[in-house]
């Protein structure tokens, strides 16, 4: 007999997903992601709540800087420029997934999940949310040396909310 598998996130943080899921199904928005450090985990957790397949349209994982350039069409200078951890990088990527899907709402997440380079905040995560017709908005947490993993549960929680204000916008 197999054992029963603990669950793989927090629960406050499936709760979470759920009630955004429910809301953009009941305002008919869809959804993508754009994800860098978080490495498809929000894509993940938003396709394992059942009963909302059409509501998540697509994620896109660009974890290397070249990923940026080829999935979400950021110019590479941009990337060169201004870092791929940045607040130009993460916005640039939410628009890019906005136009490459047919989502209403995106959110774009990029950062230093685990120790960075000398120059680089461990911690460090900005985020985009992209609406179609609206204004991009930008958002810049800190979280400290936490570990990759609590990085990357902490950064859910922020692309969670912030899609949940783009889908009741």
């Amino acid at each position: 007999m197999a054992k029963e598998l603990e669950p793989a996130l927090p629960q406050d943080i499936v709760s979470q997903a759920e009630n955004l899921l429910r809301k953009a199904k009941s305002v008919d928005r869809r959804i993508a992601t754009a994800e860098s450090c978080t490495g498809g985990l929000l894509a993940a957790l938003l396709t394992d709540v059942q009963g909302y397949s059409h509501v998540f349209d697509r994620g896109f994982v660009s974890y290397s800087d070249e990923a940026k350039c080829d999935l979400l069409g950021i110019e590479r200078q941009m990337v060169d420029n201004c870092g791929a951890v940045s607040r130009e990088v993460a916005t640039a990527m939410a628009a890019g997934a906005l136009e490459r899907s047919n989502a209403d709402v995106v959110v774009a997440i990029t950062g230093f999940a685990g120790p960075a380079g000398d120059d680089d905040e461990e911690g460090l995560v900005h985020f985009a949310l992209a609406c179609e017709g609206g204004s991009p908005i930008h958002r810049e947490e800190h979280f400290g040396p936490i570990g990759r993993d609590g990085v990357r549960l902490e950064s859910l929680r922020v692309a969670l909310d912030l899609l949940e204000k783009g889908v009741t916008a």
